[in-house]
């Protein structure tokens, strides 16, 4: 599994990374394809159409960023990253410290891209 540093230093991966992408709109491209058409400028053709985002688990304690590489087929887990207390703690608070998994807030977002370089 990969971490912070190892996103870093994968510049193809870093460029591939979708920061708009959030869960609820990977499943609707890539698994329910019959309601593609009618949103967005995504259009999923085949397996080979592949995304790359980021998404927050809060199943665990302490919750985990995971970078995500999805197609039609699968969702893979690449990367497992936990957020600083702080962050966690504001994060925690946005979603009433409810257990699901969730798309990054802009506050999270800013710490990733900020630790990535990106």
């Amino acid at each position: 599994m990969m971490n912070l540093e190892d996103i870093k230093k994968d510049t193809n991966l870093l460029n591939a990374i979708n920061w708009e992408m959030t869960p609820e709109e990977a499943i609707r491209l890539y698994l329910e394809w019959g309601n593609n058409w009618t949103r967005g400028n995504y259009v999923i053709r085949s397996k080979n159409d592949v995304a790359h985002y980021f998404a927050i688990s809060t199943w665990k304690n302490p919750p985990i960023i995971y970078l995500i590489r999805r197609n039609s087929e699968e969702a893979v887990d690449l990367a497992e990253i936990t957020m600083p207390d702080d962050l966690k703690e504001h994060f925690l608070e946005s979603v009433g410290h409810n257990k699901g998994v969730y798309t990054l807030t802009d506050k999270v977002r800013d710490w990733l891209k900020s630790e990535l370089n990106a």
